[in-house]
């Protein structure tokens, strides 16, 4: 870290004279700069390996009467270093490295109140990431963030895929699409993250340690210019307001982050944004486990020839009996199940999530999944739990409930952010673990609350039953877009594979346009340490081909390995489990032929078994066969299909 004397980009992009200053990764390829133009406001830009990747781009707050960061002066900055590692209970790695070079910038206002400011950058090998601290002082007793008025300027038109979710309150369910960035608009609203591709690299945008604020979403600068600027989830009861901060306390922005890599792909071995999270808050994680859940929702409400419909004794235990002969630790009983649910987002008046409807005995049913080894997650509707969540999550302990999944928060201000620590917090001295569905995608809280294992905002499995959207296409693209962020609660297992010419929409039972080989690919490449096995029971019976496959993957990593892709097109993952990795290869509607270099492997090889693309979608062909660090596979991938391998080393 040092003050940068100066070159003809910066020269141009900050004319004012002035103190310009930086932070470098460790591994020297990344740099976050920053300079005050001529209003004085503090500008910063990104460059890896050389390359300006986000031009000269503002960093600023409304408060209650003004906005900070404008007239400003730099007083003063400290550099400091970490290299520390912390321990992942459950995600892509077994830990983390937090390593980066850090810069602390100081300002102050020049006149009127002379308020202060701060900026936290930081450089890491992966990326880099700012946040505003202002200080406790005169002038800020108001304590409101109206708006936040911090850019992503490009300084030249990048190839982006966004989200545009159109509208705050939303369930972030939707497709990244490719966005003209020349006709970038300030009425746009994009989901996290935004990713793009610079021809010499690649990065996305993100947000890291979302608390006690509101949730950051991306629209068109207002200028015409290429690039983007912050959104803050508004206000319920006052639009105009973003941010109510504690008297007394100082405003502290979560991290804004910008994601580098050389592809999009590698960003699936990134752990930046657990990085930049608050550490733990659970000491003892002995009781969070990763697992395979069996689920009555997807396949029904009439599920193929068990006993009657979905959510009731008979066939919650029909479950549990389909769990414990197949490995699976865990049963996922939806909603339904308790007095007076019903009405899907609807939370009906009278409610009461801490006794059960009358077609179901939980009582019975937990007794009965204690004896077959298996453990409960129960669904809840989030006003009906926060109605009665001390009582509920008492019983649920009591019951032996594994976790819950609660559902329709569909919201990211500052009230339901809040929220959810409140719930992490309460059902963590449950014991409890949390799937959070109707939810924002991952601010890396994860680390914070390890009991949070997995999440939806996400266009998943679901849509099969209403719509055709979930098609190869859009599987994976995730993979480069909403998966780089963290756990993916997308619900695979679908076994009725047809073309997409052949598909049709259909509640019960629902279809599923994409090979089996593509489906049994997601179980590596989405991460979601509590994996859905969605169909029902019998599906499984009377078509087991790549069943094996899913008996046998792990939900949660020691390391991951992006091996091969194209964005949008296809892409191959390696997670490893001990001494096996796993591989998953997924493509869209083109068909094409890939090669996958196994040079990941130790020296003593692996034997290998393969399932690959078949003669049609529900077609699975298997080989067995031994392979080494120096093997380059040639895998075949039908249109909309994929494939799945285990390498076991020896």
């Amino acid at each position: 870290m040092r003050a940068l004397l100066g070159s003809a980009a910066l020269l141009v992009a900050a004319p004012a004279a002035g103190q310009t200053l930086e932070t470098v990764s460790p591994d020297g390829t990344n740099r976050i700069v920053v300079a005050l133009d001529r209003q004085g406001t503090p500008n910063y830009l990104v460059q890896r390996r050389g390359e300006m990747v986000l031009a000269p781009s503002p960093i600023a707050l409304d408060l209650d009467r003004d906005m900070l960061g404008w007239g400003m002066a730099i007083t003063g900055s400290e550099a400091s270093s970490a290299d520390t590692r912390y321990r992942i209970v459950l995600g892509k790695a077994e830990e983390g490295r937090d390593r980066y070079n850090q810069l602390t910038v100081h300002l102050q206002e020049r006149g009127g109140a002379k308020r202060r400011m701060d900026l936290v950058l930081r450089a890491y090998d992966d990326g880099v990431a700012f946040r505003t601290v202002v200080p406790v002082q005169a002038g800020t007793a108001a304590a409101i963030v109206r708006y936040e008025r911090t850019g992503f300027y490009f300084p030249q038109a990048w190839k982006c895929w966004g989200f545009n979710v159109g509208h705050f309150g939303s369930s972030h369910e939707g497709e990244f699409d490719p966005v003209d960035t020349t006709r970038l608009r300030d009425h746009n609203l994009f989901d996290l993250p935004f990713a793009c591709e610079t021809g010499k690299g690649a990065f996305a945008l993100a947000e890291a340690d979302l608390i006690d604020f509101a949730g950051m979403y991306l629209t068109g600068r207002g200028d015409g210019g290429p690039g983007l600027q912050i959104k803050l989830s508004p206000s319920l009861d006052d639009p105009r307001i973003a941010v109510h901060t504690r008297i007394g306390s100082p405003i502290v922005t979560p991290w804004r982050v910008v994601m580098l890599a050389d592809q999009l792909g590698k960003l699936q071995e990134s752990t930046l944004l657990t990085n930049l999270s608050s550490p733990s808050r659970i000491e003892d994680t002995s009781w969070i486990k990763p697992g395979l859940t069996s689920w009555d929702w997807w396949n029904g409400p009439v599920i193929g020839k068990l006993p009657g419909q979905r959510t009731t004794t008979a066939v919650a235990k029909a479950f549990i009996d389909f769990a414990a002969e197949n490995g699976f630790p865990y049963t996922m009983i939806d909603e339904g199940w308790y007095a007076g649910a019903g009405g899907g987002g609807v939370r009906r008046p009278g409610v009461d999530i801490t006794k059960w409807a009358d077609a179901i005995n939980l009582q019975e049913v937990a007794d009965y999944a204690r004896t077959k080894k298996v453990r409960l997650w129960l669904w809840a509707h989030w006003q009906a739990l926060d109605e009665q969540m001390e009582d509920a999550l008492t019983l649920y302990e009591k019951l032996g409930i594994a976790g819950i999944k609660i559902d329709f928060m569909d919201r990211d201000d500052q009230w339901m952010v809040n929220w959810y620590q409140k719930l992490l917090g309460a059902a963590a001295r449950h014991h409890l673990m949390v799937d959070l569905h109707g939810a924002f995608p991952p601010r890396g809280l994860t680390r914070t609350w390890p009991n949070f294992v997995t999440q939806e905002g996400v266009m998943g499995a679901e849509y099969n039953k209403w719509s055709r959207r979930a098609t190869a296409g859009n599987n994976v693209m995730l993979a480069y877009t909403r998966g780089l962020l963290g756990p993916m609660d997308y619900t695979p297992g679908g076994f009725r594979n047809v073309a997409p010419a052949n598909f049709q929409i259909r509640n019960d039972l629902p279809l599923v346009q994409t090979t089996r080989a593509h489906g049994l690919a997601m179980y590596v490449v989405y991460l979601s340490p509590l994996a859905a096995v969605a169909d029902s029971p019998d599906t499984y019976a009377a078509s087991p081909a790549g069943f094996d496959f899913i008996k046998a993957v792990p939900s949660s990593w020691d390391e991951t390995r992006f091996l091969a892709g194209e964005t949008g097109e296809y892409i191959v993952i390696a997670r490893r489990k001990g001494k096996s990795w796993y591989l998953g290869a997924m493509n869209n509607e083109k068909a094409r032929s890939i090669t996958v270099p196994l040079a990941f492997l130790g020296p003593r090889g692996a034997e290998a078994r393969i399932w690959t693309d078949g003669a049609g979608p529900e077609a699975v062909q298997v080989e067995s066969r031994r392979v080494a660090s120096d093997t380059v596979l040639t895998l075949n991938l039908a249109a909309t299909g994929g494939a799945a391998a285990l390498l076991q080393e020896r």
